[in-house]
């Protein structure tokens, strides 16, 4: 897949190893989804710049209650943290790490390693079109695609490049997504 325009990114949403199978909060397919998304990201593209989120709570911490509503996941220093080993981040220009003490589904909730947030380090690039990958769907793949069409940007999620928690859920949050205003890629 090739993007249509130079003012174009890719955000790929927390393909870690607790949300892939055998991790904390496991997705049926992430691991799978991390390889499509690891041939995508390193292979001929076009987009202008390609950013990685991922989850980065604090240990030894409920993160605000986070943990209280979900099992530990994502702890900064921990294998779980880790990208899946199927996503080679090579092709990655920006990461962002969000969630850092407090609950956090949207990557444009979190922070680059210099202190800027997602919003900012698009409009420095002057990206006007996000496509959006990664795991999972219901949460903040969805939190996060809803936030970059609060955003003022035109948005598509990858098909065949996402993976949810569950059925039921992932179908509402497409729903909801198309509702907003992002298109549903084919």
């Amino acid at each position: 897949m090739t993007a249509d325009s130079p003012t174009r990114a890719l955000l790929v949403v927390d393909v870690q190893n607790d949300f892939c199978e055998g991790g904390s909060l496991a997705v049926d397919g992430g691991h799978a989804v991390a390889g499509r998304i690891s041939d995508l990201v390193n292979g001929d593209h076009d987009y202008a710049l390609v950013v990685a989120s991922r989850d980065w709570h604090h240990p030894d911490s409920s993160n605000s209650g986070h943990f209280e509503d979900w099992p530990a996941h994502c702890v900064q220093g921990t294998s779980g943290a880790d990208y899946a080993p199927a996503f080679d981040t090579a092709g990655v220009d920006i990461h962002v790490r969000k969630g850092q003490g407090v609950p956090a589904y949207s990557a444009f909730e979190g922070t680059t390693d210099d202190g800027r947030t997602l919003i900012q380090v698009l409009r420095d690039h002057s990206i006007t079109d996000l496509d959006v990958c990664g795991i999972a769907t219901d949460y903040c793949v969805r939190a996060s695609a809803l936030d970059a069409r609060n955003a003022g940007l035109d948005v598509r999620l990858l098909e065949n490049l996402h993976a949810g928690v569950a059925p039921d859920t992932s179908a509402a949050a497409l729903d909801e997504m198309r509702s907003a205003g992002v298109e549903l890629s084919s």
